[in-house]
């Protein structure tokens, strides 16, 4: 008799702790499932991207080039080959080393462009010019169809 009470006993704590076990967890899984409704009611909304839409120019549009903000460095350079600037230079390239300049200056010429080397000796740089002109307005036309090609980094010079 004494084996059945101690069983039964044993059997008594197993079962306890087994119920205690289970509202634990039960208790987890109802934190839990409100934690994960509280998260969703905090999402943020997604906003979708606005696009604006393209515009476009007819052939008979034209676009005015501004001339006036144009931005023009001006450098002390002294020529090291071609015929001589005017006012406003058209710059397609910049190297330390004259046999750079003289390689990009080669392509140029090869292109139809009356292309020049100067040195600015302050900031020991060769530039190769595409072309010069007497007005501003002629060089940023100029600059702008360089741009638009293989120099998209074209820049205009003005000799101090």
């Amino acid at each position: 008799m004494k084996k059945l009470s101690v069983l039964s006993l044993g059997l008594c704590a197993v079962l306890a702790l087994a119920s205690c076990g289970t509202s634990k967890e039960s208790a987890y899984k109802k934190a839990y499932e409100k934690a994960q409704q509280q998260e969703a009611q905090q999402e943020p909304a997604v906003q979708e991207p606005v696009v604006t839409p393209l515009e476009t120019t007819t052939p008979t549009e034209s676009t005015t080039t501004e001339v006036d903000n144009a931005t023009v460095r001006q450098e002390n350079v002294d020529l090291v080959s071609g015929a001589g600037l005017q006012n406003f230079s058209v710059v397609v390239g910049s190297f330390s080393l004259k046999a750079n300049a003289e390689g990009l200056a080669s392509t140029l010429k090869s292109a139809g462009y009356d292309s020049q080397i100067v040195y600015n000796s302050e900031r020991n740089m060769y530039r190769v010019i595409a072309s010069t002109f007497v007005d501003k307005a002629g060089a940023v036309k100029s600059r702008n169809e360089l741009r638009a090609g293989k120099y998209p980094d074209a820049w205009l010079l003005m000799k101090k």
